[in-house]
């Protein structure tokens, strides 16, 4: 079994703006550098011959680079958060993309994701962090804005099971040529 999802991976002018936001908050668990991304689709535990299956579903995805842009925080869990985030402003192309991941899920034999799209940054994990010191953390970080970015491609990571996952790994990018230009 490998636990998958697919993913936009966060450049490093954007990664350091949100490396800034975290600070603060006493008790939270910050996310490291490399695992900063913008989940598509979590796909969950599957045997391996289903991730190539799944592998094989992506990459017929059309591609068409788009802009996305982060903006302000927050948290899930409300009275008991569990983790904070930096929002990602909703785009026409990104609303799309994820769609698709959606549908070549379905074509690849996995169940239709019932969760509402909530394209976000997770910053911290908030294991017993207060809410309402999460409250005021949200209220002094709320104007967060980082640099608009690119997308060139999107990823397929592998994480640990358990809760967080991390550290995760990129086991492919799509459109398979995206990063030509950084490795050759």
């Amino acid at each position: 079994m490998i636990r998958l999802f697919t993913a936009l991976e966060i450049p490093d002018e954007v990664a350091e703006k949100i490396r800034r936001l975290q600070q603060g908050l006493e008790g939270a668990r910050w996310i490291e550098r490399g695992d900063l991304h913008i989940t598509l689709r979590f796909i969950g535990d599957v045997p391996e011959n289903i991730a190539a299956d799944i592998d094989a579903a992506l990459a017929l995805i059309p591609f068409t680079p788009f802009e996305v842009e982060l903006e302000g925080v927050g948290e899930f869990g409300a009275a008991r958060p569990n983790a904070l985030w930096a929002g990602v402003k909703m785009s026409e192309p990104l609303r799309i993309l994820q769609g698709r991941h959606e549908s070549a899920m379905r074509r690849a034999g996995l169940k239709p994701e019932t969760r509402k799209f909530h394209p976000h940054v997770t910053v911290a994990r908030l294991a017993g962090v207060a809410a309402t010191d999460v409250g005021r953390y949200i209220e002094a970080n709320n104007l967060f804005a980082a640099p608009r970015f690119t997308v060139e491609s999107f990823t397929l990571f592998s994480a640990k099971g358990g809760s967080g996952g991390a550290p995760y790994v990129a086991e492919r990018r799509y459109p398979e040529n995206a990063w030509e230009d950084d490795e050759g």
